[in-house]
């Protein structure tokens, strides 16, 4: 569970998320026609260290994260150079954007359907 974190675990705040986040998996995206549960924290991009590897020149190394918070999923964009897209939506740099089932998240020419 090491790529399980939050954002500093070692921070009350972290702590208090990591529990929160403890349990089964409420959610999972669906990405090239398989189904990939959700943890706490996924970052995805082009980099092998990414939770979520999207294979696409489109994808920055370090494009964005999906992080859970209470019993909800949030992604931010992590300043990709070519942006990342929620429903059709540009999702700012650096700002949380709650997701809901059925949103379609769209890295490049690469969509992921929250589930």
């Amino acid at each position: 569970m090491a790529n399980d974190t939050t954002i500093a675990t070692t921070s009350p705040i972290g702590q208090h998320l990591e529990k929160v986040s403890e349990g089964a998996p409420v959610a999972y995206l669906m990405f090239n026609q398989k189904k990939i549960n959700l943890v706490a924290k996924m970052t995805l991009g082009r980099s092998v260290e990414c939770s979520i590897v999207i294979d696409n020149k489109l994808a920055s190394r370090q494009h964005a994260t999906i992080q859970k918070i209470r019993d909800a999923y949030f992604i931010k964009d992590e300043k990709s150079t070519n942006g990342t897209f929620l429903n059709g939506h540009r999702v700012p740099p650096d700002k949380y954007v709650k997701l809901n089932p059925g949103d379609k998240i769209t890295i490049g020419t690469t969509t992921l359907v929250m589930s």
